[in-house]
């Protein structure tokens, strides 16, 4: 039951670690049995009924057939997968998804999700708490895409036709909304850490014409959190909307292990008109759930319309009329519900304490490897993303290694990612490089779970090894 347990920490006397996993399967399913026997309780009242499931003496054949086609997975799992944003969702709430899908309830309206929905309120009160929110209006989402499409959309609908600005390094789906909603769409151009360039925003904004400036906490190429206080002071001087798109970085609001410039800013999420978050993310939930929320209730108003057949039930405010999207999964808030039940969201609690040691990670490896001078990082990790390249007599060179490092390091069971970014943020890296090209190619580790910070050990000789296999194959190259 849920992500292989492929830790491999040292077992237990005469138990190996697969043995270990298999009685942490069989406990988890027990666990999920006994709650869905409760569960069947409450329903006892009913007439017995015989369920006929088409196909279900093969069930267990296709079951299996579909466990050998994920094989061919990468270990998204496992410490050794530092690659893209993938991370486990919490036992608690795998096993609360797979309960609320007995009944497969769907929150749009209250008639389809009579006792999840409520779920869904209770666990936005707790994320919107966390940015300081009592009155609000928000609900979950598929995901961040979406919650960001209803920013903007609400920006359009109170400014209607004009722009939407975001940095050069905010998420591509920003751009692509703003086309699905017919909003004009500009760049600002970044600093040499990522961050949104504040005087170039400022020469934007003095001219006007603005619906709403996306501020990234958490930029998913680099994790650069954007200088939210600055646009802030920004904002009191010309007046504009901002939403705060803290998809990936929100809940690092929670650490204490932040720098000073980042801390600041997720602090002041609070003050954006509206924020979108991904407990899919760092929030320890499976896919298809993400976060809006907007500090006026009083938009709600644009989401207003009529069914002939929904809302009709309770007189209480359905889901579904405040939501661009119909059909959403109840199990998805109960997982999420229950997350939060057992690991609330506070500054000091399990959940932030889990999530500070992958910020102790990125800092860690971006240490060690800023001491090996064979090695480049363009900019401190300001999350828990860290960003680095092997040096080479020109971009292209620094560029090509970098892919043959990633392959290398995959050969070894290392998975990480490779990204590419513009000469201008490795201005002191790319220093003395022939500029042959206009981004480079580097390696970008995604260090998202805790266990990442154990294992920083393993991480670094397999790094190492990698990087050893490369250099070799190069000099290898030159002499023949």
């Amino acid at each position: 039951m849920g992500n292989p347990d492929l830790s491999r920490k040292v077992p237990e006397a005469n138990e190996t670690a697969d043995e270990k996993s298999a009685a942490s399967d069989r406990e988890r399913l027990e666990l999920l049995l006994r709650a869905t026997q409760t569960l069947s309780e409450g329903f006892a009242n009913l007439p017995p009924y015989e369920n006929d499931t088409p196909g279900a003496s093969r069930i267990g054949e296709v079951l299996n057939a579909t466990a050998e086609r994920l094989k061919k997975s990468y270990p998204y799992f496992h410490p050794l997968y530092a690659g893209q944003m993938l991370k486990p969702p919490h036992p608690v709430a795998q096993l609360a998804y797979a309960l609320a899908m007995t009944l497969n309830p769907n929150n749009h309206a209250l008639e389809g999700g009579r006792a999840t929905s409520p779920l869904e309120k209770e666990a936005v009160d707790q994320i919107a708490a966390m940015f300081g929110w009592s009155a609000y209006l928000g609900h979950l989402c598929g995901g961040g895409t979406m919650a960001n499409l209803e920013a903007l959309w609400i920006a359009g609908q109170l400014a209607p036709g004009k722009a939407v600005l975001a940095s050069e390094q905010a998420h591509y789906t920003h751009e692509r909304i703003s086309k699905v909603l017919q909003l004009p769409f500009e760049t600002i151009a970044c600093d040499a850490r990522g961050r949104m360039d504040v005087n170039a925003l400022e020469e934007r904004v003095k001219r006007g014409d603005i619906a709403v400036v996306v501020v990234t906490l958490g930029t998913t190429a680099t994790g650069a959190v954007d200088p939210l206080p600055e646009i802030l002071k920004l904002r009191a001087k010309y007046n504009f909307r901002i939403h705060a798109d803290a998809a990936y970085g929100g809940y690092f609001s929670l650490v204490d292990n932040l720098g000073t410039e980042a801390q600041e800013a997720l602090a002041a999420a609070g003050q954006a008109e509206s924020i979108a978050i991904d407990p899919h993310k760092h929030g320890l939930q499976p896919y298809g759930c993400g976060c809006i929320l907007f500090k006026d209730p009083g938009v709600g108003r644009w989401y207003k319309h009529d069914s002939p057949y929904t809302y009709f039930t309770s007189g209480d405010l359905h889901l579904g009329e405040i939501s661009l999207e119909c059909s959403r999964p109840g199990a998805a808030a109960a997982a999420l519900w229950a997350t939060q039940t057992l690991l609330p969201l506070v500054k000091g609690g399990e959940f932030a304490q889990s999530l500070a040691k992958s910020r102790a990670a990125a800092l860690e490896l971006s240490s060690r490897l800023r001491k090996d001078e064979r090695l480049v990082v363009p900019f401190p990790p300001q999350l828990d993303l860290v960003i680095f390249a092997l040096k080479a007599d020109s971009v292209s060179e620094t560029s090509a290694l970098s892919r043959r490092i990633f392959e290398a390091a995959g050969k070894r069971d290392l998975h990480l990612a490779l990204v590419e970014l513009p000469l201008t943020l490795w201005r002191e890296a790319a220093a003395g490089m022939k500029g042959d090209r206009e981004r480079i190619t580097g390696l970008r580790t995604t260090l998202m779970k805790p266990e990442h910070l154990e294992w920083m050990g393993e991480i670094w000789t397999r790094l190492m090894a990698a990087v050893a296999d490369v250099e070799g194959e190069s000099k290898r190259l030159v002499a023949s």
